[in-house]
C-alpha cells in the first residue's frame, strides 16, 4: 500500500484526503512469485560452455532483470540439493527443518485428498513388476492411472479393517495413498528400489517404535492388495495383448503426514493463491493455507500452456495479493536430459512471462522470477547449486544486470541469498514486514 508521508493523514477507502490541493489514492501492491522447476542448470560442452539459460532466446526474462534487483539464491543451503518438496515450502518461507514431516502428506493434498492430523500418506507410482516381483519401468511407460478408478476403489484390509485407506491418481504414473487410524507412524521407509532390474522392497520401520511397525505391516498389505487388483484388470489384460507394459503393481515412497505450519495469511497478512498443476506443489501450497487455482491446458509436463497459466494469474490478480506461480515442464526436461526440450520450454516460460509484462499495471505489481533447485541435463538429478533470482517492480533498487541467468543474476544487488530470505524480501516491497525491534 503506498501512502505520501505527510503531516496529517485523513483516508477513506480507494481515497486519501488531507490538507492540501493534491489528491493521492490508495494503492494496493501485488507480487506475484513465478518459479520455473529444476531452470537452472550448468554450462553445458554442447552449448559451448553456456548453461540453457543462457543459450535460450529469452527477451521478457531479460527484461525483468534489466529493470530489477537480480541475485542467486541457495534455496536450502550452499551445496546442498534440495528436494522439490523442501525447497518450495522454503521459498513461501517455511524453514523445512522445522515443519517439514514427509513428502507423502504434501502430494496427498495436491491430488485433493483430505489429509488430517494423525493421517500418513504415501507417494507412488504405478509400475510395471514381472513374475518375481522385478521393476521393469518405475512409470509404466508413464501411463495415465486415472484410468484404474475401479480398481483402486472400496479398499478394504483384511487384517486391519478399522483403517481407512485412500488411493487416488495424479498426473500419468502418479498415485497417492493416505492411512486414517490409531496408532500409525509416517516413520517407515518405502516400496519404491529407484531403479529398474531392482526387486520391489518390503516397506520396513525406520524406528523401533510399535506405531512404526504396525504401519510398515498395514503397508505391505495394501500394496498386495493392489498388486493383486492390478494384474487381474481387464486393462492391463488389453494393453499386454497390445504389447504395451502393464500397470500391475503401485511402488511407494515418501510417508509422511502434514507439515507443522502458521497459515501464510495469518504470518503475512496478505491472501495468497497458486497457479499449479503439479500435485506436490499444489499440495505444498495448500498446506500453507494458498487458494488453488486450475489451468486450461495446463499439463505439468513441457506440452503445458504457459500462456494459459498466466491469463489465470491476470484473472484472480484482483482478488489476491501474492500468487505463486509454478511451470513443472523445465524440470522434466532436465530429469529426461532433453536439452532441445528445455531450451523450448524456457522459452514458453518467457513467454509466459512477456504476458504478465504487458498485461498487468506494473506500476502496482511485483513479479519475481527463480527456480527451485538447479536440476543438471548432464546427470538428469537436482543439485546444490544456487538458482537465479530477479525481482521487477515499482520501487526495486535496479542494478546494473541486464540479462537472466546463473551468472549474469550473480552480479546483481541482491548477492547471494537463501531461500527463506525471499518471502521476507518480497513482503517487505508489499510494505507487509513489521519493524524488528523499537
Amino acid at each position: 500500500m503506498r501512502t505520501q508521508d505527510l503531516n496529517q493523514l485523513f483516508w477513506f477507502p480507494g481515497l486519501i484526503n488531507f490538507n492540501s490541493s493534491e489528491c493521492y489514492y490508495l494503492v494496493v501492491m501485488k507480487a506475484i512469485l513465478v518459479v520455473a522447476d529444476g531452470m537452472a542448470d550448468r554450462p553445458l560442452k554442447e552449448l559451448g560452455g553456456r548453461t540453457p539459460l543462457e543459450a535460450a532466446e529469452t527477451p521478457a526474462l531479460d527484461e525483468v532483470a534489466r529493470l530489477g534487483v537480480c541475485g542467486i539464491m541457495d534455496v536450502v543451503s550452499p551445496g546442498r540439493p534440495p528436494g522439490s518438496d523442501v525447497a518450495n515450502l522454503a521459498l513461501l518461507g517455511y524453514d523445512p527443518h522445522d515443519c517439514y514431516r514427509g513428502r507423502g502428506a504434501l502430494e496427498a493434498l495436491g491430488v485433493g485428498l483430505e489429509v488430517r492430523e494423525g493421517d500418513v500418506a504415501f507417494r507412488g507410482n504405478f509400475a510395471t513388476v514381472d513374475e518375481s516381483g522385478i521393476v521393469l519401468d518405475r512409470r509404466a511407460g508413464r501411463i495415465d492411472g486415472r484410468i484404474f478408478e475401479e480398481e483402486l476403489a472400496d479398499l478394504v484390509l483384511s487384517s486391519h479393517p478399522e483403517v481407512e485407506v485412500e488411493v487416488r491418481p495424479a498426473i500419468e504414473h502418479r498415485v497417492a495413498i493416505v492411512l486414517r487410524g490409531e496408532g500409525l507412524s509416517w516413520k517407515v521407509g518405502g516400496s519404491d528400489p529407484h531403479e529398474e532390474g531392482a526387486p520391489v522392497r518390503r516397506v520396513e520401520p525406520l524406528d523401533g517404535s510399535p506405531e512404526a511397525r504396525r504401519t510398515a505391516e498395514i503397508m505391505n498389505e495394501l500394496l498386495k492388495v493392489l498388486r493383486d487388483r492390478l494384474r487381474a484388470s481387464p486393462i492391463n489384460k488389453r494393453r499386454v495383448e497390445k504389447g504395451l507394459k502393464p500397470a500391475n503393481a503401485i511402488i511407494v515412497r515418501g510417508a509422511g503426514t502434514l507439515p507443522k505450519v502458521t497459515p501464510f495469511e495469518s504470518l503475512y497478512g496478505v491472501r495468497g493463491a497458486c497457479v499449479a498443476v503439479n500435485a506436490l506443489v499444489r499440495g505444498v501450497c495448500r498446506s500453507v493455507g494458498l487458494k488453488l487455482f486450475n489451468v486450461p491446458g495446463g499439463t505439468g509436463g513441457v506440452d503445458t500452456d504457459t500462456i494459459a497459466k498466466a491469463q489465470v494469474v491476470e484473472g484472480i490478480l484482483q482478488e489476491y495479493d501474492f500468487i505463486y506461480l509454478h511451470v513443472k515442464g523445465t524440470d522434466s526436461a532436465s530429469h529426461d536430459r532433453d536439452l532441445e526440450a528445455k531450451i523450448r520450454m524456457i522459452e514458453k516460460i518467457d513467454a509466459m512471462i512477456r504476458h504478465l509484462l504487458d498485461h498487468l499495471n506494473m506500476e502496482e505489481t511485483y513479479i519475481a522470477v527463480t527456480a527451485d533447485h538447479t536440476t543438471s541435463l548432464r546427470e538428469g538429478e537436482h543439485k546444490g547449486d544456487p538458482v537465479p533470482l530477479a525481482i521487477t517492480g515499482p520501487e526495486v533498487r535496479r542494478d546494473q544486470v541486464d540479462a537472466y541467468s546463473e551468472r549474469a543474476c550473480a552480479l546483481g544487488g541482491l548477492n547471494r541469498i537463501r531461500g527463506l530470505d525471499l518471502m521476507p524480501i518480497l513482503m517487505n516491497l508489499l510494505d507487509k514486514m513489521p519493524i524488528y525491534g523499537s
